[in-house]
């Protein structure tokens, strides 16, 4: 899933700058086939498919172009961008859409630990057909409200426990999707990502994605 050949350039090109960035890729576009990356003509990632996520890649902060191809081919990318990496940052870089129309949403995450002893958990909306959304746990309690496509929540710091989290459409009742046994750990970041498709293939869903810091 995950191959670098350039890895020990870029870590020592990281080590000489000093700069603590890293970056991972999120393949969340549903219809799109499993997917090479390409960081200024640097392979960094091969065959990622839907759903999977790289391993962290450490980088100097800068511009890099982007690109990334159906997996094994070269000629006429699906995503062709420029991605601007802050110094002591660490990115989700997720391919988002669907085909012809998919881009890269680079999303931040925590860059250190944090030891207050509670799991925080954030939701991120990446499902392109679905509508703004509500996040409750199962008693009816609201969590997010009103979380549209690309939309990133804050962090709603938890008592450390297993939830069971539901789907609404915005200001409404019913529940189109229950997520159960949702496991937080103590002093770990998580987030919940919508991906897929409603009324369609493959259908929606939440992933809970940890944040390791």
């Amino acid at each position: 899933m995950f191959y670098c050949p350039y890895a020990r350039r870029i870590n020592n090109y990281y080590r000489a700058n000093q700069m603590n960035s890293s970056i991972r890729v999120f393949h969340a576009a549903p219809n799109a086939p499993a997917v090479d990356v390409y960081a200024n003509g640097e392979l960094i990632v091969k065959n990622l498919s839907y759903k999977e996520l790289s391993q962290y890649i450490s980088v100097a902060s800068g511009s890099y172009n982007i690109m990334v191809y159906p997996s094994g081919q070269m000629t006429n990318p699906v995503i062709n961008t420029n991605l601007n990496i802050p110094g002591n940052t660490v990115f989700n870089a997720a391919v988002i859409g669907t085909l012809p129309n998919i881009s890269l949403y680079p999303i931040q995450e925590p860059t250190t630990a944090q030891n207050f002893g509670r799991p925080c958990v954030r939701f991120v909306h990446l499902s392109p057909n679905a509508p703004a959304v509500d996040i409750k746990l199962s008693d009816g309690t609201k969590v997010f409200t009103d979380v549209g496509y690309k939309g990133i929540t804050d962090y709603a710091c938890v008592p450390t426990g297993t939830y069971t989290f539901t789907v609404s459409p915005t200001g409404r009742e019913n529940i189109v999707l229950t997520v159960p046994n949702v496991k937080l750990d103590p002093n770990n970041y998580y987030t919940l990502y919508a991906v897929g498709l409603v009324g369609k293939s493959p259908a929606l869903e939440v992933m809970l994605v940890p944040e390791p810091r």
